[in-house]
């Protein structure tokens, strides 16, 4: 596929309110197996499509979702669209030729991370669905931006109603444990439970080196963690709500084996 051509193209969901073709793609590696969510961090969607269709930004997505509910495809599903950047899941780092992209128009964390509409959400579980039933993703690999590159990035936010795509079919997702006094993992502690807990989230698919330090880039990985599973309270701090939500969303999971448990 030409990397530096827009191409016309049908929509591949029937969902879909317009087609603008990106010039941003190229050809995948990889059976699609992910869905991958976003949120634009621009003010209007007007922008955001403008951003995803220049040849200069090196940038796309296969859809994004408006706030008033319509879907614009930018490239078509069996196409590489350039949206995931540096990440990682489960140990694969070529996120983009395994996923497909969606981006929500949403002015993030910069711009106040605003609400998101309720028509605009609709649309969001109508598009997810129609992928997930196309491609039979699995769950636990309908993700956010921020779950993949937890070092860069922290879309689409806690603010996300991942718990209500779960209740729509869409996404893995457990009962957050309520907040509460206890131990607790923070950046410097070394102890061999904080293993535990980077073997727990790496076999879950999170991109982390299993040091028994509590550095920076655990604190990522939880921070991460707490935006997509436990948004009550998003500090980087492994505090028992987030260790036991963690621990009963691993035990939960269609994508790893029970006996991996290195809690059991």
């Amino acid at each position: 596929m030409n990397e530096t051509t827009a191409i016309c193209f049908a929509p591949d969901s029937p969902l879909v309110s317009r087609v603008v073709p990106s010039p941003n793609f190229g050809e995948r590696h990889l059976p699609i197996d992910m869905l991958l969510l976003h949120y634009t961090g621009l003010s209007t969607g007007e922008a955001s499509v403008a951003l995803l269709a220049s040849p200069e930004a090196q940038v796309s997505a296969h859809y994004v979702v408006d706030e008033d509910g319509s879907i614009i495809q930018m490239v078509p599903e069996a196409a590489r669209a350039w949206h995931a950047g540096h990440a990682v899941w489960a140990g694969e780092s070529d996120i983009n030729s395994r996923s497909i992209g969606i981006e929500v128009q949403n002015g993030g964390h910069g711009l106040g991370l605003p609400d998101f509409p309720e028509a605009q959400i609709q649309a969001v579980e109508a598009l997810c669905a129609d992928i997930i039933a196309r491609h039979a993703i699995r769950a636990d690999l309908v993700l956010g931006h921020s779950d993949v590159a937890p070092d860069r990035k922290q879309d689409p936010g806690e603010k996300f109603p991942w718990e209500r795509l779960h209740k729509a079919g869409i996404g893995h997702w457990v009962e957050p444990v309520p907040l509460k006094e206890g131990y607790s993992f923070e950046l410097g502690n070394e102890d061999p439970p904080v293993a535990a807990l980077q073997t727990m989230l790496g076999l879950y698919g999170y991109g982390i080196e299993v040091t028994g330090r509590y550095d920076a880039a655990t604190e990522q990985v939880v921070t991460a963690f707490q935006r997509h599973f436990r948004p009550g309270q998003v500090d980087g701090v492994a505090d028992l709500s987030t260790i036991i939500t963690l621990r009963h969303l691993f035990t939960s999971s269609p994508g790893v084996e029970r006996d991996e448990d290195p809690w059991a």
